[in-house]
């Protein structure tokens, strides 16, 4: 579980996103940057027995920064108001699938998939979709994924295609699928959950019930 100190961490974070306030509380962000990690590091020692490829990680590997990129960007806030962390044996930068954990105040969630995959692994993922749509339904309608991920892979806004993508038809079973941009499954984590001492069980549960999805979608790319 997290602490409550480091909830109330990002909740002030986010009223004063700037360097001034940040520097004064640098031990707090130190703080709970460290909580975040044990627990980080809880999961990869629990879920890698699970998913054997994440077992060499340690949480520095999947942590993300808490300063934002602001180069391109018109909000010029300096620091993220979430703490992040990204599962992947093969490092948090990699564009392969892997498992994701959000924790910000009110808005925390876990899950994981392919976000945005470029455009030649989004072509290897489609084409593992239609072929092998059996089993591809059979791990997203499984009632544990089913349990966990209650309204299925996202299909919002830019991550699905209006019109079927090129080499596709209309008709073909897979199609709500093969229009997706992404296949990422989410999970909400409400506040309370964030410091139950059961949040560990819930997140490495969260992660088991996506672990399919996963080498699905690794092995397309793969192949």
């Amino acid at each position: 579980m997290l602490q409550t100190s480091t909830l109330q961490f990002l909740k002030q974070l986010k009223k004063n996103n700037n360097k001034e306030w940040f520097d004064k509380n640098r031990q707090q962000y130190e703080t709970a940057k460290n909580d975040f990690a044990l627990f980080v590091q809880n999961v990869i020692d629990k879920f890698s027995k699970t998913d054997t490829a994440l077992s060499s990680l340690t949480a520095k590997n999947c942590m993300f920064r808490i300063n934002r990129d602001i180069r391109f960007s018109k909000d010029k806030s300096p620091y993220k108001t979430n703490m992040g962390a990204y599962f992947n044996g093969a490092g948090k930068n990699s564009m392969t699938s892997g498992y994701y954990l959000h924790i910000s105040p009110g808005e925390s969630f876990v899950g994981g998939g392919m976000y945005h995959p470029d455009a030649e692994a989004l072509k290897k993922i489609r084409q593992e979709i239609d072929y092998n749509f059996n089993e591809f339904s059979s791990i997203i309608n499984n009632k544990k994924f089913k349990a966990v991920y209650t309204k299925g892979l996202r299909n919002n806004g830019d991550v699905k295609l209006s019109r079927p993508p090129k080499g596709y038809d209309e008709n073909n079973k897979a199609i709500e699928f093969l229009k997706l941009k992404s296949i990422v499954a989410t999970a909400p984590l409400n506040d309370a959950l964030l410091t139950d001492k059961s949040f560990t069980v819930t997140v490495v549960k969260a992660f088991e019930a996506l672990h399919p999805l996963v080498i699905f979608l690794n092995k397309a790319v793969k192949d």
